[in-house]
């Protein structure tokens, strides 16, 4: 039988490779997906080959992964339970569909993948093969098989199997980067600084601050300080200058879709700039109802996208509707990058709808102030008339009676 691995040349995946070989007797295709991670694909390519794979098939999206997932991602100010950018909940649906082409071409249905029986990812990958192709088969040896981290340090020490052992499990791609085990697993001790690469620590960050201009066109980045740049550039230039300054150090208890508490450390200097200067562009844009019904929108496709209902028509539904919003979100925002913040100071747009002549208390003001008494009226009634109604019902409730003769 031949699998297709998701492979990334971890320990998991490494072990898994060599396992399916000796317990399957299963010929198997590795494929690696670039979305930006920091890796030696040809170190990677290499291993696979050394470990016994048939072949092995590398794939570049980081340029797919930017144009469908984290423009919308921006679009949709995507942040699971307010902080976390999505980073590699994004990249799964996309790494499982370049797996399942590969399986096509190479005409197997099944596709094995490293992912643990308590995590996200698991819920990622097996949703993602299934909705795009039903008949294939899911191996998953870590949770199938039970195997854990120290079993597994041990049979790749007496395999041969070349492994990094590193104290922490590390995620990253061109939108984040996530930071797991180790001193975290206790969420009451501070992230030791080791566990950072893509930012400075706050107070070791430039004294001055910086500040840069974000230009948005349909919601999306396209310029920085005047200069048009693809979003992949984009994104990679604000990793590299928000991270200077110390900017997206992320920090908090995450509800895991299995029903898990997690303790997650996250490194995201772009993605935290971006969603913050479009979230305020859309402040100056949008109608205050749309903007309440927005938040909804983007809170119902940041918690699909993250507990893995990527192809969830609903998520696209809400796709459809975000990008309808987002038409109008262009302009500039102005930000401060200083010491651990991405502060906005300022922001324009040619269909702003903020009007001086409306909102200034100077005579300018072109608003005539005598309409204010009517619409408070109407605005209040029925809460004020619900107010006097509940205190005369109060009132009659602890008047007292009288039940006999007086002398």
């Amino acid at each position: 039988m031949k699998v297709v691995l998701a492979f990334s040349g971890g320990l998991d995946t490494s072990v898994i490779l060599h396992l399916l070989q000796e317990r399957m007797g299963a010929e198997v295709i590795t494929v690696t997906v670039d979305v930006g991670q920091k890796e030696d694909f040809n170190a990677i390519k290499e291993k696979a080959y050394a470990l016994g794979a048939l072949k092995h098939y590398y794939v570049d999206a980081k340029q797919e992964f930017v144009e469908k997932y984290v423009a919308p991602a921006i679009k949709a100010n995507a942040l699971y339970e307010g902080a976390y950018p999505l980073s590699t909940a994004l990249a799964r649906p996309l790494i499982v569909e370049k797996v399942v082409e590969v399986a096509l071409k190479e005409g197997t249905p099944y596709i094995a993948h490293g992912c643990t029986g308590k995590g996200n990812d698991q819920v990622r990958f097996d949703i993602a093969v299934k909705a795009l192709y039903p008949e294939a088969e899911v191996i998953a040896p870590v949770r199938e098989w039970g195997l854990t981290r120290d079993w597994e340090l041990k049979y790749a020490s007496e395999h041969g199997i070349p492994v990094s052992h590193g104290i922490y499990s590390i995620d990253e791609n061109l939108w984040g980067r996530s930071i797991e085990g180790g001193v975290l697993e206790d969420p009451y001790n501070e992230p030791p600084e080791e566990v950072f690469e893509w930012t400075t620590a706050p107070e070791l960050a430039p004294d001055t601050p910086e500040y840069l201009s974000i230009e948005f066109g349909g919601g999306i980045p396209v310029a920085v300080n005047g200069v048009k740049l693809p979003l992949t550039n984009i994104i990679s230039l604000l990793n590299a200058v928000a991270g200077k300054h110390g900017v997206g150090r992320i920090d908090h208890m995450e509800d895991r879709t299995v029903g898990i508490k997690s303790r997650e450390v996250y490194e995201a200097p772009a993605a935290i700039t971006l969603i913050k200067a479009h979230k305020d562009l859309e402040k100056l844009v949008l109608t205050k109802w749309e903007l309440m019904f927005k938040e909804l929108a983007d809170n119902t496709w940041s918690w699909l996208v993250y507990n893995g209902l990527w192809f969830e028509p609903l998520r696209e539904e809400l796709t459809e509707l975000i990008n309808l919003m987002n038409e109008g979100v262009e302009g500039e925002v102005k930000l401060k990058l200083f010491k651990g913040t991405a502060t906005v100071v300022g922001r324009s747009s040619p269909y702003a709808l903020y009007d001086l002549k409306l909102s200034s208390y100077e005579s300018i003001s072109s608003f005539d102030q005598s309409l204010g008494k009517g619409f408070t009226q109407l605005w209040g009634l029925q809460s004020t008339v619900a107010a006097a109604l509940r205190r005369k019902v109060k009132a009659e409730a602890v008047a007292p009676t009288c039940t006999g003769r007086s002398s």
